[in-house]
This record gives structure tokens, C-alpha cells and sequence, in this order.
């Protein structure tokens, strides 16, 4: 009797390490692995073309903006899209007017 008990016991603590393992090794592995996962997501969606139109839409709105504001206008505007812009790669613009615009105003015009 006390050996059946023993080995009840035993398996309890056999599937209860067991458990606790499996635990602690999806925690590490969500751990290692999400980071990455969510930054080819991003990554996608910034290759996109629905972010690409969005932002060129966005800039040329914000340009529109600027043309028409005064001089605090100007320089709040500008802040902002040189903000907006700062990860953006300005080759995926299709028009080539505001790619120019950008680039005036990064060399301060």
C-alpha cells in the first residue's frame, strides 16, 4: 500500500514539474519569438500599399497646409512632417514634387 502511494505521489510530482516546465518554456520562447513576429508584421504593413498611399495622402494634405500658413503655421507644420518622416523611405513617394518638398525642408528652406 505504501508503495502504491509513493508512486502516486511520484507521478503528481512528475506531472506537476511537467507542467511547470512546459510553463516557463512557452513563457521563454513567446518571449523570444514575439518581438520578432510582431516586427515582420510591421514591417509588412509598412511596405503596404494601403501605408504608402495613406502617407503620401497625409503629406500632401500637410503640404497644402503649409503653403497656405503663415509663418508660426510654417514652422509647426514643418516640425511635424519632418517628424512623420523620419523612419519614412521618401523612394516609396510617387510624386516626385513632394519627395522635393521633404528634402527642402530637412536642408532647412
Amino acid at each position: 500500500m505504501a508503495k502504491v502511494i509513493l508512486i502516486a505521489l511520484g507521478v503528481l510530482v512528475l506531472l506537476l514539474g511537467l507542467g511547470w516546465f512546459l510553463s516557463v518554456n512557452d513563457l521563454l520562447m513567446t518571449g523570444f519569438f514575439s518581438p520578432r513576429y510582431e516586427q515582420v508584421r510591421r514591417n509588412t504593413f509598412e511596405q503596404s500599399r494601403a501605408f504608402n498611399e495613406g502617407m503620401q495622402q497625409e503629406l500632401q494634405g500637410m503640404r497644402r497646409d503649409y503653403i497656405a500658413g503663415d509663418a508660426q503655421a510654417k514652422a509647426a507644420l514643418k516640425s511635424t512632417i519632418l517628424h512623420r518622416v523620419a523612419a519614412y523611405d521618401l523612394d516609396n513617394l510617387k510624386d516626385p514634387s513632394l519627395r522635393s518638398f521633404i528634402q527642402e525642408l530637412r536642408s532647412g528652406n
